[in-house]
């Protein structure tokens, strides 16, 4: 597992969070994002592709993406999206964000996933925002 850094490449122009090519899963415990990421390892996937989130990382470097005073709509649901992350965050949640451009992939993830308490999980495509969870 690699260590979060928040990239350009992973925001809107607004600079609102938006890791295209990406899942964001969020667990209830630290635990249970640990035990999924040695699931998705031992069934594949490199961890490498892989980092965990705690709630302090996911309310101090995605949170603020999405703004808190801007006087403009967004034309899209990535504001509401990270304010949810922000929310189960404040509740202890964590998160893994794991590198799974292709449809395949995501899919896989999901079956070696299908046991976990993911309580809430999303994939990024281009202009398109997938519920998982």
């Amino acid at each position: 597992m690699k260590p979060f850094a928040l990239e350009p490449g992973m925001l809107t122009l607004r600079g609102v969070f938006y890791p295209t090519g990406h899942l964001f899963l969020t667990f209830p415990t630290e635990q249970d994002a640990r035990r999924a990421e040695k699931a998705l390892e031992a069934n594949g996937h490199n961890g490498e592709h892989i980092c965990l989130l705690t709630p302090a990382e996911i309310m101090d470097k995605i949170e603020r993406t999405a703004g808190k005073d801007d006087p403009l709509p967004s034309p899209g649901t990535e504001v509401e999206t990270v304010r949810h992350f922000a929310e189960l965050a404040r509740q202890g949640h964590h998160a893994l964000l794991i590198h799974a451009p292709s449809h395949s992939e995501t899919e896989h993830i999901m079956q070696v996933l299908h046991d976990f308490p993911v309580s809430y999980g999303q994939k990024y495509r281009h202009f398109v925002i997938e519920d998982l969870a």
